[in-house]
């Protein structure tokens, strides 16, 4: 057994590394098709929509306090607040919270997204942009919508095929589909309004994908995608509500120069940020997976975007630079697609910390002032809060453990780099991890406690550069790979990466500073946030190990919401911080809850599923309900006076079947586990994971391996085929990699599957 928990011969310990952002398997591709174009629109015969559904306009948005029974948007509001004002269930109510419904989503897929409630009816999306009509009173479906995807553009989603949300306007659902393809959808009968092609260059071999929630900015729609970890180049893209014909589109980063003048005057400016010898073939980053916000008193439309690429911008002497405008903050002025402000928290972002996470807008009073500010706890680790007319920098300060930066400059929030975390020549451990000290969960704000509420995560990550070690180029990850301390074992390790210093000593050179001088432990934690006073009020650790806490909703009612992946709801007093209730729902929650009121009674619901980078490449450890009870998405609904929420049924193991005959020699074997390794472990697991464990393959399946691999005969299944990146010996190497672990699996009798620990990020 390795010691990771992978079961290996002692000639080939491999273990399966997941890429920094978590992806599906892709192919290395220089980034292509950088010119601005409109994208393909395609209208379908409207059919008479309803004027009681789905009617959300400016006017009714920006009233939504007149509304309390509503949640109008993911985070219910056009703040992106997550904060409702019920509080029929509050402190001395909570005990009688119980179940009332749900509504089983056929998937065993991550479900991250928030669902809608307008006028009675619940929308929420699902995996690969499927939406969902429900009566939110009962949980009857009136409506499924399936985008019909294209399975080529699946392997490189990052990070599993879920959907983060989608929007509800003017009688009509907006989703993206992980395809590229952006729905435009009728909210009364689930029928195709029009639906247009959101990437640039559309191509097999393009390593797009939708995931995040559309945004309505005045009259247009826009969604962004993601990609920066497969050499792509980030922007955002804004279509007609009514047609969905292009209207403009926002590219966030340079292209090569070499490929001729820049599309954007912004983008010349941002040009002369990136180092002269710039590897352009990696894209350059910055694209926009989610946290978008919209300003309609400024005509404003807020976007965070991801890391630049490549991670090493020192690699062969480079001197890096600043890279804009990736790991950044941009208002756009949703007129004209033209940039009106950027503010960048990571200059020359080399540890993948995106500046994607949600945004929530507020008015907040700051030194006697009010000030209309924009707030986001950052992946980087700092909580910041800036000006959202202006982008000027009002303050900044860590929520969790860093050390990455000296600290922030006091006037422009610009931070002072530190040689601690400089991995160019040696591995350095680093502070926050790659998954980041927040991620997409949402956060919550609270305007009557004055709190954000945080799922914030303790976390740091050996930074390894690979270029010239046995792995080499690794795509999803380019040349740094990422080990949480937990899984850190050099010996373990040597194969891959050659000798590594050992964690001690990489402890003692990781710049620890600050009160006590201790690395924390890697924890999950929910944090009250005073944003004005950039001051920790009360944190409650999860309950259970390692990056398992959801996204959260707080409401008038005093309260704090948030599921984890052990499948236990939580409830909190805003204010102090007390667990008030505790109700285990059987299944893993990630999604952040939220809450409506039809007919006079209070209902919270959350979309329950593991998946994403929580769940898709790391093997569900014995402490998740994923790994207890499976993993069958749901909607839970519960309400005042409910009963127990129903568990699913124990998941017991089948025994190992006996395999076909060994393939393939120790050589051609430990190759195939290396290939393995880059190129398949990231998705399948061996243990008891989403997708297939590949060592329980059936004969029938054996047969049309390499077809399968090789040929595309299960894309529609969302199997990507390899054939760019694989070669047929390649496949034949990997083959009889598996091969040896199921015969190792199926001789060990009575021992319990081996559950590798994947090195992991994002």
């Amino acid at each position: 057994m390795h010691p990771l928990g992978l079961s290996l011969t002692a000639s080939h310990r491999y273990i399966g590394i997941a890429p920094r952002c978590a992806c599906l398997a892709a192919a290395l591709l220089l980034v292509a098709c950088t010119r601005q174009t409109a994208s393909q629109t395609i209208a379908a015969p409207p059919p008479t929509p309803s004027l009681s559904s789905g009617r959300i306009d400016a006017a009714r948005l920006a009233n939504v306090a007149n509304e309390p029974d509503a949640w109008l948007t993911s985070g219910r509001d056009g703040n992106g607040s997550y904060f409702s004002p019920l509080k029929d269930i509050n402190a001395d109510t909570v005990g009688r919270l119980g179940f009332a419904w749900d509504y089983h989503l056929s998937t065993t897929r991550g479900l991250e997204a928030t669902p809608i409630v307008v006028d009675g009816v619940m929308y929420a999306v699902g995996p690969y942009g499927r939406v969902f009509s429900l009566d939110a009173k009962s949980g009857k479906e009136l409506w499924t919508y399936d985008p019909q995807i294209d399975g080529q553009y699946v392997r490189y989603t990052c990070c599993d095929a879920v959907s983060r949300g989608l929007a509800v306007w003017g009688g009509k659902v907006y989703v993206g589909a992980v395809d590229g393809w952006l729905h435009a959808i009728d909210a009364q009968t689930g029928k195709t309004l029009w639906k247009a092609d959101t990437l640039v260059g559309r191509s097999p071999k393009l390593q797009y994908t939708v995931t995040g929630a559309p945004q309505i900015a005045g009259d247009v729609v826009v969604i962004g995608n993601s990609g920066a970890d497969f050499s792509e180049r980030g922007y955002v893209s804004a279509y007609d509500l009514q047609t969905g014909a292009f209207k403009w589109r926002f590219f966030t980063v340079p292209h090569d120069p070499k490929l001729g003048p820049q599309e954007q005057a912004h983008l010349d400016a941002a040009l002369k940020t990136f180092d002269p010898r710039h590897q352009w073939e990696y894209g350059g980053g910055g694209t926009v997976w989610d946290g978008m916000g919209d300003e309609a008193e400024h005509r404003l439309l807020y976007i965070g975007t991801g890391n630049l690429a490549p991670f090493n911008l020192k690699l062969d002497g480079r001197r890096g630079g600043d890279g804009l405008y990736a790991a950044s903050i941009i208002a756009i002025h949703a007129d004209t697609g033209e940039l009106a402000w950027y503010f960048q928290p990571t200059p020359g972002d080399q540890w993948d910390f995106d500046n994607v996470q949600k945004l929530i807008l507020a008015d907040l009073n700051i030194d006697g002032s009010a000030r209309q500010v924009l707030m986001q706890a950052s992946k980087n680790g700092f909580f910041y809060v800036i000006d959202r007319v202006t982008g000027g920098f009002i303050s900044a300060k860590n929520f969790v453990f860093e050390n990455w930066t000296r600290g922030l400059d006091p006037k422009t929030g610009r931070p002072t780099p530190t040689e601690a975390v400089d991995f160019t020549h040696t591995p350095k451990l680093v502070y926050p991890s790659t998954t980041g000290g927040h991620n997409w969960q949402p956060m919550s704000f609270d305007a009557d406690t004055g709190l954000v509420y945080i799922p914030a995560f303790e976390a740091g990550q050996v930074e390894i550069e690979s270029s010239k070690r046995p792995i080499g180029y690794f795509h999803g990850m380019y040349t740094v790979v990422p080990v949480y301390p937990e899984d850190y074992n050099p010996a373990a390790l040597k194969d891959l990466f050659g000798s590594l210093p050992s964690l001690e000593s990489l402890r003692a050179t990781a710049g620890v500073r600050g009160k006590g001088g201790g690395i924390p432990k890697t924890v999950s934690v929910l944090r009250a946030w005073d944003p004005v006073h950039q001051s920790l009020v009360w944190e409650q650790p999860v309950h259970v190990p390692g990056w398992s806490a959801g996204g959260v909703l707080s409401t008038a009612g005093n309260l704090v919401i948030q599921g984890d992946t052990g499948g236990t709801l939580t409830v909190f007093a805003a204010d102090t911080g007390r667990i008030l209730r505790r109700i285990n729902a059987g299944t893993s929650i990630i999604a952040a809850p939220m809450t409506y009121k039809i007919e006079g009674q209070q209902f919270v619901a959350v979309m329950a599923g593991l998946g994403g980078g929580m769940g898709l490449y790391t093997p569900y450890r014995p402490q998740t309900a994923a790994f207890k009870y499976g993993n069958a998405g749901r909607i839970i609904v519960l309400k005042l006076d409910g009963g127990d929420v129903p568990k699913p049924a124990l998941v017991v193991d089948e025994p190992f079947t006996k395999p076909p005959p060994r393939e393939g020699t120790p050589e051609s074997i430990a190759q195939g586990a290396m290939l393995y390794t880059k190129q398949c472990s990231r998705c399948h697991v061996m243990g008891r994971g989403i997708l297939p464990d590949l060592r329980r393959m059936s004969a029938a399946t054996h047969s049309i391996f390499y077809d399968i691999v090789l040929h595309g005969v299960y894309v529609r299944k969302g199997m990507g085929r390899f054939d760019d990146v694989l070669s047929e010996s390649d496949a034949r190497t990997i083959h009889a990699y598996l091969l040896s672990e199921a015969w190792t699996a199926y001789e060990t009798a009575g021992v319990k599957s081996a559950q590798p620990q994947i090195i992991q990020a994002h």
